[in-house]
């Protein structure tokens, strides 16, 4: 068994070097058709049980995506990987609601810091709409357009592993925005911190002023740290 394993390891070792300097060589890109499997057990001399096992894995990792009848195409998806991870590292109570706080305060910093020097004027014009009804809608409503606001700054950045990091927690902030904003809401006092938080976002990144984005993505998460301490249950 522990033999097998490792046959299969090399194997699948090999596929992934073979990809690789496919793409260094300019013979592969995104979108590009990789060789049958049986093809590939020529090419790499490995059994074409090891391609497939090989061709799942990569598969499962984002990689590649197969086509059934189609054949397997190079995809590059790993924030697929990335949200499966992150969500069962969640649900597995191995990282919980105030470390995705954490994580959450220093990315979208990063992103905001970014977006100033990156955004456009079509960015922040959408930016501004988003605010605009975010300040007026209810609370169900908030909730998708907060996501909006804050994928929108990270977009603006232009730093793809932000982005991808960030759309990977997407499906445990999606409660987690939720969980908070109704209770963020539920009081005038916080409810206007926040909204005053999202105004200085904007003005950051229209007057270029960094002093200004650290002051209001901390003034954000001043809040929801609050009130995580308040409900022991998150």
């Amino acid at each position: 068994m522990e033999e097998e394993k490792n046959v299969q390891q090399k194997s699948y070792r090999k596929v992934i070097d073979y990809i690789k300097e496919q793409i260094r060589a300019g013979n592969l890109e995104i979108g590009g058709k990789l060789p049958a499997e049986r093809e590939l057990s020529n090419l790499l001399g490995i059994s074409r049980n090891s391609v497939r096992e090989a061709i799942r894995t990569l598969d499962i990792m984002g990689v590649i995506v197969s086509q059934h009848g189609a054949g397997n195409y190079l995809t590059g998806n790993f924030e697929h990987n990335l949200v499966e991870t992150m969500s069962m590292m969640f649900f597995l109570n191995q990282i919980d609601y105030q470390q995705i706080s954490q994580l959450r305060r220093a990315l979208e910093m990063q992103a905001l810091t970014l977006a100033i020097d990156n955004i456009t004027l079509p960015e922040i014009e959408l930016l501004e709409r988003t605010i605009a009804k975010l300040e007026k809608e209810a609370e169900e409503i908030n909730v998708i357009l907060d996501k909006q606001l804050h994928y929108g700054i990270a977009k603006a950045s232009k730093n793809t592993l932000v982005i991808s990091i960030l759309n990977a927690l997407s499906e445990v902030i999606d409660q987690f925005i939720y969980d908070l904003r109704r209770d963020i809401l539920s009081t005038e006092d916080s409810r206007k911190i926040l909204n005053e938080a999202h105004d200085e976002m904007l003005k950051s990144l229209i007057t270029k002023d960094k002093n200004l984005a650290y002051s209001a993505i901390n003034k954000h998460f001043d809040i929801i740290d609050i009130k995580l301490k308040e409900n022991q249950r998150f």
